[in-house]
């Protein structure tokens, strides 16, 4: 069904007055902010693409499908409202049965410059669970049960995801508390330390703490998926030895490729599949680079794909763009503490920058075309189920109760 979405015409927080019951902003289209890129196929393609797209479920295992601001100046004014607006228009056009939403991560400074904190975190979640409750195409995903309904509904699943647990402070109990109300993926650390253990910025990674074991051990309990993107090289390691459950990399890609911290080395990599985890490539701007391709691109995001699923193998990858909808290289700029941008790169050589990953600008755009290079680089249908959504499912069957 990923072709045929019931949307009806929602717009985030209509059943409340703008510039009355909170602030509106002027936001840009969704899809077409930029030149479009589709990677151009022939008759025979096109016609294996729409198949496919509405065979198999495909699922973003990372994304922020909501709108930012056109004007970026208003971006503090912006996340002080706390409600940020999905875009249900753009996503409805993507090939997307379900997407892990990462909700405000990095920017969630609601009340604090520096975020993550427990009641920013709770205000960001009940907000965008509150305008969810109001419309239909998107439904709350809670089981593997719902993803499949999902595509066999025309509608999207939606996973709400807390990208960094800096929030539980000492609490384990609020691993409880975020499962109680819809969160089924955490990330143990998000690039800055935590009581759990140490983000990929310490240039001294300590490991998984006596307290992160703890969470761990309580995240495997409840059914939580755990994610270690933005972790520490030893402290995922610690996490992968200690989960009783596989764990995902959600969103990143090789270091072999492009030597910067937000990257994965193959050892990291090799251990997360073996225990039986998944890694989704990450897209958002100047990550997944390459000496072939240093110009950020969907295909410098697949040279990532091939090189992992060699290493690994098919059964291991997923994608995981890491894309909104707005100009998200700007948004690196005005939030470059908060996100790590420059301590995350360290290490990477020199690279042009991009105003937009071509080919990979927005979560509707790069669903389409993920499923497009695939079929242009003759991937098997077996192999394209797995990669989309099939390896992602099976993982969960393990770890959600």
């Amino acid at each position: 069904m990923g072709l045929n979405k019931k949307y009806d015409g929602y717009v985030a927080y209509q059943y409340l007055e703008k510039d009355v019951d909170y602030k509106g902003f002027k936001y840009p289209k969704g899809v077409g902010r930029v030149e479009e890129y589709y990677i151009p196929l022939n008759e025979e393609q096109e016609r294996r693409v729409k198949e496919i797209a509405e065979k198999y479920i495909f699922i973003s295992l990372h994304d922020h499908p909501v709108l930012f601001p056109e004007d970026l100046s208003q971006l503090p004014e912006y996340i002080r409202e706390g409600r940020q607006p999905l875009d249900y228009e753009a996503l409805s056009k993507s090939y997307l049965d379900v997407v892990f939403d990462n909700m405000m991560d990095g920017v969630c400074t609601i009340t604090s410059k520096n975020g993550w904190k427990w009641n920013d975190v709770l205000h960001d979640l009940g907000m965008r669970l509150c305008d969810l409750a109001h419309q239909s195409m998107v439904i709350r995903c809670e089981k593997v049960d719902d993803m499949i309904r999902a595509h066999k509904e025309g509608k999207i699943a939606l996973v709400p995801v807390i990208e960094g647990a800096a929030m539980l402070e000492n609490e384990v109990d609020r691993v409880d508390i975020l499962y109680g109300f819809g969160v089924r993926m955490m990330g143990i650390t998000y690039s800055e330390s935590n009581a759990l253990g140490s983000g990929l910025k310490e240039k001294n990674d300590g490991g998984l703490t006596a307290f992160g074991h703890k969470v761990v051990e309580r995240m495997n309990k409840v059914g939580m998926a755990i994610d270690c993107s933005h972790v520490g090289d030893k402290t995922t390691m610690d996490v992968i030895k200690a989960s009783s459950k596989p764990i995902f990399l959600s969103h990143c890609g090789a270091r072999a490729l492009w030597n910067s911290r937000r990257l994965k080395p193959d050892d990291v990599l090799k251990a997360c599949a073996d225990k039986g985890g998944v890694i989704g490539i990450e897209a958002a701007p100047h990550t997944t680079l390459t000496v072939n391709n240093p110009s950020h691109s969907i295909e410098s995001f697949m040279e990532h794909f091939e090189y992992i699923k060699d290493l690994v193998g098919i059964d291991h990858v997923a994608f995981g763009p890491d894309t909104l909808y707005g100009d998200h290289v700007g948004l690196h700029h005005a939030f470059a503490a908060n996100l790590s941008i420059k301590s995350s790169r360290e290490g990477s050589g020199e690279f042009e920058e991009v105003e937009y990953v071509k080919g990979m600008e927005n979560p509707t755009e790069a669903s389409i075309n993920i499923v497009r290079w695939l079929v242009k680089h003759n991937y098997s249908d077996e192999d394209i189920e797995k990669v989309l959504g099939g390896n992602i499912i099976r993982a969960l069957k393990e770890i959600w109760v």
